[in-house]
C-alpha cells in the first residue's frame, strides 16, 4: 500500500498581511483614487507612474531617514544588483523630480497612487501591502506651499469620502532646533530625548538629561490652546518663526477640518524637517497618512532641494465606502435583445449583464432590472 497523499490545503493561502480585493472591494478602492486624483488634477498636479521595484541604492538616497531595513530586497538576476520592493513613492517621486524633470519649472507639482509594501505591519496593523496616494510640491516648503498641501489632503480626502476629518500638526525637528543652543544638549542625548518626547515619558525624559524639555509635554492638544503654550515655552524665540508658521497655515485650513498640534510627536516622521502633519477621519481607525516638509538630496557637492508633500493610505477609508454602497444597478439582457437599445441604456448609465445562455438567472448574476420590450423592468 502506498503512502498516504496528504490534501494541499495551503496553495491558496496568501502570506500574512496580503489579502485580495472582491468586486465591491476593488469597486472602493478605485473609486477612492479616482476621487482623490480629480481634486489633484484640479489644482495642477500632474500624475506620475513610478515602477514597483528599483535598485535599493536608488530608493535609499534620495532622501534622509528613508527605511530600507522595512523594504523587501533581493538580488537582480539581470544586473547582479540589489533591487528593493517599494515601500514608499514618494522617494521615487522625488528621483523623478530631480532627473527626470530636473529642468522642468519650479514649483512642480506631482500626484501619483499605487501599492507598496513592508517586510512587517505597524504595531497592531499586521498589513504589509498599502495603497498609498499622494503629492508632492517640489522647490519649495515655504508657509504657503505648507498650506496648500494641507488643504489639498483635506479636500482629497473629504471627496474620497471621509467625515469629519482632523489634522494634528508636529515640527519633526523640533529636538535639533532647541539643543542646537537655546536648551543644549550632548549628541548622545539627543535621541533619548527625542524617543521619550515621543513616547510622551516625563521621567524617561528627565532620566535622558532632558528636564528642560518637560513643557513639551504639555503644549499638544487643540491648536489654538496648544500653540499658546509652546509660543510661552519658547521665550527665546528659537521657534518663532515655525510657530507663526504654523498659525498661517492653521488661519488657511481652519473650518476645514479640526486642528490638533503635538509638536514633538516623531513616529512616521523619518524624513520631513521643520513642519509635518498627520491627518485623520471620524469613525476610521489609525491615521490615514501624513506629509510635511522635507529635501531632495542630488549629488555630492549639490545643495538639497525644499519640497512639501503629503502620503494619503486610505485603506480604512476603501473598507469604508465598500461597506456604504448602495447595491448596483444592473440590467440583464436577455438573449436577442436589442443590441442598439442595449448601447443606449449604457449610455445613460446602466451597466448590461448579457444572457450568455438561456439557463442564466439575472438575480442570482447580480442584476436589479431586466430589459423588457426596450425597458428597464425591476426584477
Amino acid at each position: 500500500m502506498g503512502p498516504a497523499i496528504m490534501p494541499d490545503t495551503d496553495r491558496d493561502l496568501l502570506p500574512e498581511g496580503l489579502c485580495d480585493r472582491l468586486p465591491q472591494q476593488a469597486w472602493a478602492s478605485q473609486q477612492v483614487r479616482r476621487m482623490a486624483h480629480d481634486v489633484l488634477a484640479s489644482h495642477g498636479y500632474e500624475r506620475v507612474e513610478t515602477p514597483l521595484l528599483e535598485f535599493e541604492k536608488s530608493l535609499a538616497s534620495r532622501m534622509a531617514g528613508v527605511q530600507v531595513r522595512r523594504m523587501f530586497r533581493f538580488v537582480d538576476p539581470a544586473s547582479l544588483r540589489q533591487l528593493a520592493l517599494r515601500s514608499d513613492i514618494t522617494a521615487q517621486v522625488a528621483r523623478i523630480a530631480a532627473t527626470g524633470l530636473g529642468h522642468a519649472p519650479r514649483p512642480l507639482r506631482l500626484s501619483y497612487s499605487g501599492p507598496v509594501a513592508i517586510i512587517k505591519g505597524d504595531g497592531l496593523d499586521p498589513a504589509r501591502e498599502r495603497l498609498q496616494i499622494g503629492a508632492e510640491l517640489i522647490g519649495t516648503d515655504s508657509v504657503a506651499a505648507a498650506a496648500e498641501i494641507v488643504e489639498v489632503a483635506i479636500e482629497a480626502l473629504q471627496a474620497a469620502g471621509a467625515k469629519g476629518v482632523s489634522v494634528d500638526f508636529t515640527l519633526p525637528d523640533l529636538v535639533d532646533t532647541l539643543s542646537a543652543e537655546a536648551l543644549p544638549l550632548a549628541g548622545s542625548q539627543i535621541e533619548a530625548v527625542r524617543k521619550m518626547l515621543d513616547a510622551k515619558d516625563a521621567g524617561g525624559l528627565v532620566d535622558a538629561g532632558g528636564e528642560a524639555y518637560l513643557p513639551l509635554l504639555y503644549a499638544v492638544g487643540p491648536f489654538e490652546t496648544a500653540i499658546e503654550r509652546l509660543a510661552q515655552f519658547d521665550s527665546n524665540g528659537v521657534l518663532a518663526s515655525r510657530i507663526e508658521g504654523l498659525r498661517e497655515i492653521a488661519g488657511r485650513v481652519n473650518g476645514k477640518a479640526r486642528l490638533t498640534l503635538d509638536p514633538s510627536e516623531r513616529h512616521g516622521f523619518e524624513y520631513q524637517s521643520w513642519f509635518g502633519f498627520t491627518i485623520y477621519a471620524e469613525g476610521l481607525s489609525g491615521s490615514l497618512g501624513r506629509g510635511g516638509a522635507y529635501r531632495i538630496l542630488g549629488r555630492a557637492g549639490e545643495e538639497p532641494e525644499p519640497a512639501t508633500g503629503f502620503s494619503l493610505y486610505p485603506d480604512p477609508l476603501v473598507e469604508a465606502v465598500a461597506a456604504q454602497a448602495e447595491a448596483p444597478r444592473r440590467l440583464f439582457l436577455p438573449l436577442g435583445h436589442d443590441a442598439d437599445v442595449a448601447t443606449r441604456q449604457r449610455a445613460i448609465g446602466w451597466a448590461t449583464v448579457a444572457a450568455l445562455s438561456g439557463s442564466d438567472d439575472p438575480v442570482a448574476l447580480g442584476c436589479s432590472h431586466r430589459l423588457e420590450n426596450g425597458d428597464a423592468i425591476p426584477l
